[in-house]
């Protein structure tokens, strides 16, 4: 529908909550299960969980590769969630032989930690100048707790705009024109992340 937000449904777990959050914050907002032209939306929500190898999988049989791909092109406001971040890079660690979107450099790797994995809690932002500066981080300060549930994760670049750690640093979040992604849950992060969502509606157009 013009005008609304498409979360992109390929069977994966949770893009529901992130729908109902973006609802919640009086966004308009359409579930998809079909391959959609990119310029009939405000833009596109790309959630994940689970295994890599299979999210990639699904994602590309739905047709939804392309849809990313053509949302990146056109510079419509997207947004990865947690796998969904992982998806953009050219692989990872836990599935090699399935190949990512390719769209950032690396390899998604698997946290290596004397601490219990997956990361399963609220974890701290620090948020470099790139991310100071970012319209989806705006009223957001660095040290902002999210919450996390991950094995993987990205590693530091040019594109990371927070970084946490968990007995290494991994990127939190990314950016690159209209393109962002995060790596924690903004869906179950309390108000900070409903804000961050609500920076994220703006820039579709929606809110105020």
């Amino acid at each position: 529908m013009k005008g609304s937000i498409a979360v992109l449904d390929y069977g994966i777990g949770n893009l529901a909550s992130v729908a109902k959050a973006l609802a919640a914050i009086g966004a308009s907002v359409d579930l998809v299960d079909t391959a959609i032209d990119p310029s009939d939306y405000a833009g596109i929500v790309l959630p994940g969980v689970g295994s890599f190898g299979a999210c990639a999988r699904e994602l590309r049989r739905f047709g939804f590769d392309e849809v990313v791909y053509s949302a990146i092109e056109a510079q419509l406001p997207t947004l990865g969630v947690c796998v969904g971040l992982q998806l953009l890079f050219e692989g990872s660690h836990e599935s090699p032989e399935v190949p990512g979107l390719g769209i950032f450099p690396g390899m998604i790797f698997k946290l290596q930690c004397s601490l219990p994995v997956p990361q399963m809690q609220w974890n701290q932002l620090t948020l470099n100048d790139s991310g100071e500066t970012s319209r989806l981080y705006a009223g957001i300060e660095t040290g902002a707790w999210m919450y996390f549930v991950h094995s993987y994760a990205a590693p530091l670049g040019d594109y990371t705009t927070a970084s946490s750690h968990y007995c290494v640093d991994y990127t939190a979040s990314l950016e690159r024109g209209n393109l962002f992604a995060t790596q924690f849950h903004p869906e179950k992060s309390s108000k900070v992340g409903l804000a961050l969502l609500s920076n994220f509606v703006k820039l579709c157009g929606q809110g105020s």
